[in-house]
């Protein structure tokens, strides 16, 4: 029963239609990738540049207020006061991460997809700023 429960997993997790979300202006998902930081202000940058689950949407929250759904290879950009967030990845058992940010500084979180056992999962991680702008780079920009 436990197998018959994860081939349904990954079967949906494989599915070839992809999620669909409002996506940014082009000129703002060019703007967004120069990476220029304001000094009194932290550019947060939550990607998702992963092909597996593409039909499934995943909400996430910012300080528990939705900021948008990630699909396949997109990426939400917000432009933040310094202080302290909490990100939060909704998805079959949800990820948080804790984030204290500075002015001036770009932070990369990467939501990286897991196989579910009845949905997609997902786990929030900081990533340094070469793979950060990797991965936003090869994704486009939600509204």
């Amino acid at each position: 029963m436990k197998y018959t429960g994860m081939l349904l997993g990954a079967a949906m997790l494989t599915i070839s239609g992809c999620a669909s979300v409002p996506m940014a202006d082009p000129a703002a998902d060019t703007q967004a990738k120069t990476f220029v930081t304001a000094a009194d202000k932290a550019n947060l940058y939550i990607y998702r540049n992963e092909n597996l689950g593409a039909a499934i949407k995943m909400p996430v929250l910012l300080n528990d207020k939705s900021i948008g759904d990630t699909a396949a290879k997109t990426y939400i950009f917000r432009q933040v006061d310094p202080g302290s967030y909490t990100i939060t990845s909704k998805s079959e058992s949800d990820s948080k991460l804790q984030l204290d940010v500075e002015g001036g500084k770009n932070y990369f979180i990467w939501q990286e997809v897991k196989m579910g056992t009845w949905a997609a999962g997902s786990k929030l991680q900081q990533v340094d700023e070469t793979k950060g702008t990797a991965g936003v780079k090869e994704s486009k920009m939600i509204k």
